[in-house]
């Protein structure tokens, strides 16, 4: 994402549409859920098990803030919804805990990840700052220390127009109406620099980052007729 993100603050790139050759199956995507990774640092204070007052256990703080994580997971599924998406509401995944060594030692440490992925008109500042709100309630209530932080720079949710021209003739020169899709890409950097967006390519994202990722060879022709199409439609058909 960082060439992405670096074109679009330095915003000299200047073109009418764009497509993003992600796994597609060759169907135009027009939409995508956005993501953020997110950590959270709990550090108590560890002690033997025999006297739990001679510590501070950092997982009873990330039991505390689990309750009130899901509690606005949600929050947010009641309150945004799209019903153009396959999960229709917006997602929260706790993928990772981290802590402690010991059974008969009083947990001192203790990290757990996750990620959000929103939905279109959904804000990741806003997000990331309800989270932290979240962090300094409990750091306040279980009288603990607690760091929240982006894993890797989010990246925002994405929307194209249906009636976009790019739209129209992608769904024209392969037969398929635009869908959505939950995975991330660079589109929201490119569409918000003014560009009609759409996100197609040969392959599919059941392949994606995993052991032997192919492009089927079909795809990969039929993929670059599409191309071609559009180039010699935006670049080179006289009006």
């Amino acid at each position: 994402m960082a060439g992405a993100r670096l074109i679009a603050q330095q915003g000299k790139l200047q073109a009418r549409a764009a497509v993003i050759g992600e796994p597609t199956s060759i169907r135009p995507i027009r939409m995508h859920k956005g993501i953020l990774m997110e950590a959270v640092e709990f550090r108590g204070c560890s002690g033997h098990s025999s006297n739990p007052d001679l510590g501070n256990s950092a997982v009873n703080a990330v039991h505390g803030f689990l309750g009130e994580l899901f509690a606005f997971r949600s929050r947010l599924q009641a309150n945004y919804q799209n019903a153009n998406f396959e999960v229709s509401g917006p997602t929260l995944n706790v993928g990772a805990i981290h802590g402690g060594d010991s059974p008969n030692r009083i947990c001192g440490h203790c990290q757990m990840n996750f990620d959000i992925r929103p939905l279109p008109g959904m804000s990741v500042s806003s997000l990331h700052a309800e989270i932290d709100a979240l962090v300094k309630q409990t750091g306040y209530k279980y009288k603990i220390d607690v760091k929240h932080r982006h894993m890797v720079e989010p990246v925002p949710a994405f929307e194209t127009s249906r009636d976009a021209e790019l739209v129209k003739a992608c769904e024209r020169l392969t037969g398929v109406p635009a869908e959505a899709v939950a995975f991330a890409t660079e589109a929201p950097f490119l569409s918000g620099m003014g560009m009609e967006t759409v996100v197609m390519g040969a392959g599919s994202i059941d392949q994606a980052h995993q052991p032997n990722e192919f492009l089927a060879e079909q795809q990969v022709g039929e993929m670059a007729k599409v191309l071609s199409s559009l180039i010699n439609s935006y670049c080179i058909a006289q009006p």
